[in-house]
């Protein structure tokens, strides 16, 4: 007996491109967390969601540059696709009533042309570290921002790799126990954990610093020396 061929979806009548916020105890939450949680978000919220064509049909959603878990964000981005026209604002209303403790969704807009993806090339991030000096922060960052490059490792799925962090960093300024950072979505992607590995290897003084509390800020576009909005 022949299998019978997928069905074919129906292409999406409504693309939506949503910014939301991981708050709180969320930050804890990983990606696959937080898609589980989305996705029951939309049952409950009654959003008439496109599926993906194949054996196994998708609700079809495109995630973006995701934040690493334990990591808080206000600016989180997805993209997804509708059977039916919605009002966005309706749509966050609808969402944000059954999306759990933490997760918020900050903005529901119509799609724009081109890829979410190739609108978020740079991030601003909040690091806070507990329990250091101030002055040997500021000089940490100093020491960093005078390199040409500084690199680091980490291990990923793949093994240990090597991150020349320097290259990625646009911006880097030192606040108390805290500093701001601005940098850049490359591949491999540095993340603010790195930048921390790299000030604490140019002042071991900063080898005693709590776990850092770390916060994305802003993601978007880099155009003329600032991150410009993504959904705009």
């Amino acid at each position: 007996m022949s299998r019978q061929p997928p069905v074919q979806q129906a292409p999406p009548v409504q693309r939506l491109r949503v910014q939301y916020a991981k708050r709180g105890r969320a930050r804890f939450a990983s990606h696959r967390d937080f898609g589980r949680a989305f996705e029951r978000a939309l049952r409950r919220a009654g959003i008439p969601m496109a599926f993906s064509s194949g054996f196994s049909p998708h609700p079809r959603i495109s995630y973006a540059n995701a934040s690493p878990t334990g990591a808080a964000s206000e600016a989180e981005y997805l993209e997804i696709g509708l059977a039916a026209q919605l009002d966005p604002d309706l749509v966050r209303d609808r969402l944000n009533a059954a999306m759990p403790d933490g997760l918020v969704i900050v903005r529901v807009v119509e799609a724009v042309a081109g890829s979410l993806a190739d609108r978020l090339s740079a991030s601003r991030w909040l690091v806070e570290l507990g329990g250091v000096e101030a002055g040997e922060l500021a000089g940490a960052v100093d020491d960093l921002l005078a390199t040409e490059s500084h690199e680091v490792q980490r291990m990923t799925k793949n093994g240990l790799r090597t991150f020349d962090v320097r290259s990625a960093v646009l911006g880097l300024v030192a606040e108390g126990e805290a500093f701001q950072l601005t940098s850049l979505v490359s591949e491999p992607l540095v993340r603010p954990d790195d930048v921390v590995q790299a000030l604490q290897a140019l002042r071991p003084g900063l080898k005693s610093a709590q776990s850092a509390l770390i916060t994305r800020i802003e993601q978007g576009v880099w155009e003329d020396g600032r991150i410009a909005d993504p959904l705009a």
